[in-house]
């Protein structure tokens, strides 16, 4: 299949695009390219090739989840510049 340079105009005019003479000559030709590429790439026996979700291996790089201790409530409270009984007090950020 070979781009036209009224179907560049077009797709262009499509995608709101100003382009030149000269540059319309250019994304005719890279749109020619590209279709070729592909073009060859159809040529590939693919019958016994699984798809693929994603063309790099992926491994999980997060750790495993093991049961650790945590920080007491009373300490954590102890640490607060203001505290009201069992909980943390800070200044209002969002008012009606």
């Amino acid at each position: 299949m070979k781009v036209k340079k009224e179907d560049t105009a077009y797709i262009a005019d499509l995608a709101k695009l100003n382009i030149s003479g000269a540059e319309l000559d250019k994304m005719t030709t890279d749109l020619n390219e590209i279709l070729g590429y592909v073009e060859k790439l159809n040529e590939i026996d693919t019958t016994n090739v699984e798809p693929l979700s994603h063309p790099i291996g992926m491994t999980n790089v997060f750790r495993d989840d093991k049961l650790q201790a945590s920080v007491d409530h009373a300490d954590a409270i102890a640490n607060a510049p203001v505290k009201d009984d069992a909980f943390f007090r800070a200044p209002k950020v969002i008012s009606q």
